[in-house]
């Protein structure tokens, strides 16, 4: 492919917005520009460049609006808990395990990987942010804590080797013309690895924030819009302590039933939409206990909290979206107008393929490196067909196996853009459920999944 001004101009894109970060700045304002700039030389005109803007932004709005769903949908009916009281009724079973910052840290983890491996992290996340999350507040686990420790579990570990779908390796192996099960295999012990090293190097870093328990913790984090004059906890509250929990139980036995059992495939969106659907009907059942009469209004003024949380929190997150998204040829012909628009990130990429030495520890750290550039994106799973290709090629003439090499480009890939390094992707519903800052947690996973990743890589150059 023929590497032009607007790819020169989208890879200084790049390096300026990742620059703009580690300075602890907002990209939004240099994502914009960036977008303008690229609409501008490669169309030759000043009014598409405007136009790009906008068209990127939309591209990603529509991408990313089943993230903002769910984030308002599971805010509302928190919210709607709220009013009956039984919110602090629901957690108290947890409360009996989840008695210090320091053991819900690493129930979180085990939760949320065990129902993302099966499941994807999409559906786990609103489920350990509605019944988990709330009870690791109370015990002292900070809200950025108890993000990253559902973002390493589920977006990193769970979701990069996919073994129980396996989505992702069957991508990466067939790419790479080796056997699935190889890369699956591989895919799960490096997924484990970087994991683990990533889990206890974000509780060393957050450890000293851990407080003592208190119930202030969880009265700070519902913020402004706690309600103070609710009802006396009584048998309202008593039975949607009971109901709610009970509900999505229910949900997560009959996904495991179709997944095992049926052609039914609830994974990922379907299995998100699922407990979306549940958590509205109730909502509207917890308004009806609480006040028929004022049903229709009850249910209203949550979902538009539940909405303006949402936007307020996440919508910074769109035109930067948008910038990443012209990188890939699914979405930069929409966002230019025009059917010949290049892919300008994997453009790149594949140009600069040519320049990993044919030495086995260099390939593997090559193959890592494209895959968390491809993962820039926001997807993950994008960049896996050439990670997958270039792994099958450099197999050959490196001495380090071509399923090796594939596991650890999937690594790469779909630990940032699965994603737990990049505002853009599914990590905007893990802080908006944890109800902290998408670009905060970033910087708090940046430095552990960098280490998970580096030793997961000399780990399989050494012993695969």
């Amino acid at each position: 492919m023929d590497i032009v001004a607007s790819h020169w101009i989208y890879f200084a894109g790049i390096l300026l917005i990742i620059l703009t970060m580690l300075l602890r700045r907002n990209v939004v304002v240099p994502a914009i520009m960036m977008t303008f700039i690229i609409g501008l030389v490669f169309t030759g005109s000043v009014s598409m460049g405007l136009q790009t803007i906008f068209t990127a932004s939309l591209a990603a709005a529509g991408e990313l609006f089943s993230i903002f769903l769910i984030i308002a949908i599971m805010t509302a009916l928190l919210q709607g808990l709220e009013v009956v009281g039984a919110n602090e009724q629901m957690i108290k079973p947890f409360g009996k395990i989840m008695t210090n910052g320091h053991i819900s840290y690493y129930v979180i983890i085990i939760v949320t990987y065990c129902i993302s491996l099966f499941f994807w992290p999409t559906p786990a996340v609103p489920l350990v942010g509605a019944l988990l999350l709330p009870v690791a507040i109370r015990a002292g686990l900070p809200p950025i804590a108890g993000a990253a420790a559902i973002a390493i579990a589920g977006q990193g570990m769970a979701l990069s080797s996919d073994y129980i779908i396996q989505i992702a390796p069957m991508l990466s192996a067939t790419a790479a013309g080796v056997d699935i099960q190889a890369v699956a295999d591989r895919a799960f012990v490096l997924s484990i690895i970087t994991g683990v090293v990533a889990i206890g190097v974000a509780y060393l870093m957050l450890r000293k924030s851990i407080q003592k328990p208190s119930a202030t913790h969880l009265n700070k984090w519902m913020g402004e819009k706690r309600i103070e004059h609710r009802e006396s906890i009584g048998w309202k509250g008593k039975l949607f302590a009971i109901v709610v929990p009970v509900t999505f139980l229910i949900v997560i036995l009959y996904m495991l039933y179709t997944t095992f059992f049926t052609d039914i495939s609830l994974e990922g969106g379907s299995g998100a939409a699922l407990i979306g659907g549940a958590a509205l009907i109730l909502l509207i059942l917890a308004s009806v206990f609480y006040k028929p009469k004022q049903v229709f209004d009850n249910v209203s003024d949550c979902m538009v909290d539940g909405f303006l949380f949402a936007f307020k929190a996440m919508g910074p997150v769109i035109p930067i979206a948008g910038f990443f998204f012209l990188g890939s040829d699914e979405f930069s012909g929409s966002i230019l107008q025009t059917e010949t628009a290049p892919a300008f990130l994997f453009d790149l990429v594949q140009s600069g393929q040519q320049f990993i030495p044919e030495h086995g520890i260099f390939a593997a750290f090559g193959i890592l490196l494209i895959g968390m550039i491809t993962g820039l994106d926001g997807s993950g799973f994008s960049g896996l067909p050439l990670t997958g290709a270039l792994s099958g090629a450099l197999g050959t003439v490196t001495g380090v196996d071509a399923a090796t090499l594939a596991a650890i480009g999937q690594m790469g890939a779909i630990w940032v853009g699965g994603g737990t390094l990049i505002a853009w992707s599914s990590l905007v519903a893990v802080a908006g459920v944890a109800r902290v800052n998408v670009q905060t947690l970033v910087r708090v996973c940046f430095l552990p999944v960098i280490l998970g990743l580096l030793l997961s890589t000399l780990f399989a150059v050494f012993f695969m």
